[in-house]
Parts: C-alpha cells; sequence; structure tokens
C-alpha cells in the first residue's frame, strides 16, 4: 500500500521493507496475509475455527456492533460504509501490523495447503482494518448477540475467491481484484466509471516477477497457480480516477467508500488501501492503517493532497460498501 502503507503497494500485504518490497507487501495480500486463509471444505464452524480471539478482541467485537446499533448505523436505511468508517474512528491508535496473514508459513504451515483464518480487532495492516470494519458493520445488522464465528465468516467473503477460503492462493491478494470480485457478488460497487476514471490494463506480474520476496511461492505448484491467476485478470481493465482529477470528483465520494491508492510500479496494482473520510467541517480525508505512524488514524492532508504526496501515485480505484445480500460466488 504505500511508503507508509501507503506508499507501498500490498500484493495482498506482504512486504513493507523499501519502496519496492514495500510495493509488494502492500501489493495487498501479503499485509492483507494477515488475516489469513484456508479453507476447503469443513463445516463453517470448523473452517473459521482457526483463530481464538483474545479478551480484548471479543470485548472490541461486542462494543463496537453495540455502538453502530446505538447511533442507528445498522439500519437498512444507513450505508454500510459509513458503519464501517464508525468502526474505523473506534479502532483509532490500534497498532499497525504487517503480514499477519503468512504468519502461519514462518511456523511451518504450507502455502498449498488449507490457510488459516486470521482474525483480529487489536492489530491491524491497511486491508485488514478494511476488512474488520466492514465485517463489523455487517455483523451489527443482525439482531443476535456479535460472535466471532459470525465476524469470520463476513471476513471469509470478502478475502477469499468467490468467499471460498481454500489455500494461498484462494486469497485475493491483488487488491482491484478484491474489488471486482466483491462487486461480482454484490458485497460493493465500483465507482470508477461513475468518476469518469481511466482504464489501466497493464498486466499484473508483481508476485510472479518477486517471488522471492513471498515465501508462499517457494512451492511452485503455489507459484504456477499465481501465475496462472495473473494471466486471467489480462484484458481486464482498471478504472483509475487520476491523481491530478480527483479534487473534481470529491464531492461525489462518500465517507466509507473503499479507496485503493494506484501505482505506477511495474506489473503492481495498488499499494495501499483505506477509507474515505470526511471530518466534522466536510472536509475529505483517509481514515487508514499505515505503516508510517504505526497506528489506525485520519490523515491531516485531505485526499488529493494525500494522493499527490505518495510516490509513483496514479491515482485511486473507489468502492462503495453494499448491504444488500451477496450474491453466489
Amino acid at each position: 500500500m504505500a511508503p507508509q502503507d501507503s506508499d507501498i503497494p500490498l500484493p495482498r500485504r506482504d512486504l513493507l521493507r523499501n519502496a519496492t518490497l514495500a510495493a509488494a507487501a502492500l501489493l495487498l495480500r501479503a499485509p492483507l496475509a494477515a488475516c489469513e486463509r484456508e479453507r476447503p471444505r469443513a463445516p463453517e464452524t470448523e473452517r473459521l475455527a482457526a483463530t481464538s480471539p483474545s479478551d480484548p478482541d471479543h470485548a472490541r467485537l461486542t462494543d463496537w456492533t453495540t455502538v453502530l446499533r446505538a447511533e442507528g448505523l445498522s439500519r437498512s436505511e444507513s450505508q454500510l460504509g459509513r458503519g464501517a468508517a464508525r468502526v474505523g474512528e473506534l479502532a483509532a491508535g490500534t497498532p499497525y501490523e504487517a503480514s499477519t496473514l503468512d504468519a502461519y508459513l514462518s511456523s511451518g504451515g504450507s502455502s498449498s495447503g488449507r490457510e488459516p483464518l486470521t482474525l483480529s480487532l487489536t492489530r491491524f495492516d491497511c486491508v485488514t482494518l478494511v476488512e474488520a470494519c466492514l465485517a463489523v458493520a455487517r455483523v451489527a445488522d443482525d439482531e443476535g448477540a456479535p460472535t466471532w464465528e459470525r465476524f469470520g465468516q463476513e471476513v471469509v467473503r470478502m478475502r477469499y475467491r468467490g468467499g471460498e477460503r481454500q489455500g494461498y492462493t484462494s486469497r485475493l491478494h491483488y487488491f482491484s481484484e478484491w474489488i471486482a470480485d466483491g462487486e461480482r457478488r454484490g458485497l460493493l460497487q465500483d465507482l470508477g466509471a461513475e468518476l469518469a476514471g481511466v482504464e489501466d490494463r497493464r498486466p499484473l506480474r508483481f508476485m510472479t516477477e518477486h517471488r522471492g520476496s513471498y515465501p508462499a511461492l517457494a512451492e511452485d505448484g503455489v507459484f504456477e497457480e499465481i501465475r496462472a491467476i495473473e494471466r486471467r485478470r489480462d484484458g481486464r481493465a482498471r478504472r483509475v480516477v487520476p491523481t491530478a482529477r480527483i479534487a473534481e470528483v470529491s464531492d461525489r465520494i462518500e465517507t466509507g467508500d473503499v479507496l485503493a491508492f494506484a501505482t505506477a510500479i511495474p506489473g503492481l496494482d495498488v499499494t495501499h488501501a483505506a477509507f474515505a473520510y470526511r471530518d466534522a467541517e466536510g472536509v475529505l480525508r483517509v481514515l487508514h492503517a499505515p505503516l508510517s505512524g504505526g497506528v489506525v488514524e485520519v490523515t491531516r492532508a485531505t485526499l488529493p493532497e494525500y494522493v499527490a504526496a505518495i510516490r509513483r501515485s496514479t491515482g485511486i480505484l473507489v468502492a462503495r460498501p453494499l448491504r444488500g445480500v451477496p450474491r453466489a460466488g
């Protein structure tokens, strides 16, 4: 996601060291990997039991859903994104932690087996913050008591292709595919065309061209699967609102819209993910978990200023979370 998490790319959240590796880390799933994956076909309960919540995690899930319900942000007439952004406000100050989704690999786990489901409300990288906030907002929509299993189910819907948690390659490592897959299943609406975004058809190759930065790709079978996934994305344009035009369309971007920061780095789509956020004066800012600063925060810079300051930035992808019932894979 971006030099700071916002300047580094994020292949489903992984590398965050230097501009290039950081780009990888932020390619979007390496760091995002911090939440985890895995899931072939065990019963849903078994699939989501991989991670047990700590007391602080459980307390946050209960407290945050209570706040959303009390403030009317779980009602059908309220935009889901507003509830998610409210969760982000409540998470302010929570520590940033990179590569949590891939931690199982360093402890002997296999990238070819079912991926464990990593969940947390007490540590985030940029993508896991987005997923967690949206998941809590969806859990709050239910009338019953919030459960860790229910929270996990919502994260799985977003993190894995078709909402199916299987091996490492089932995770949506490139964030532009995260958006496309979510739109296909009714989880969100890609606003790129509506905001007159410019098509970006550059092929995605970052993961396979930086194989050494991704431990999972040491296995030839996994490497070949990721390469096939990259090829399948060829020709599928990403709609990017150019940096110079963000100010022109900012009045059409709402609090809680998901932002992905596009990059000119070869083979990579975006380097950071966040929420759009309007402050009390109506100024559009960014609510995110940045590598620089190390905690969940709202930027002092406006959205146009923030994007303009990112090295090699080309603009933003924008998607609006939807409250409707998700469509089947």
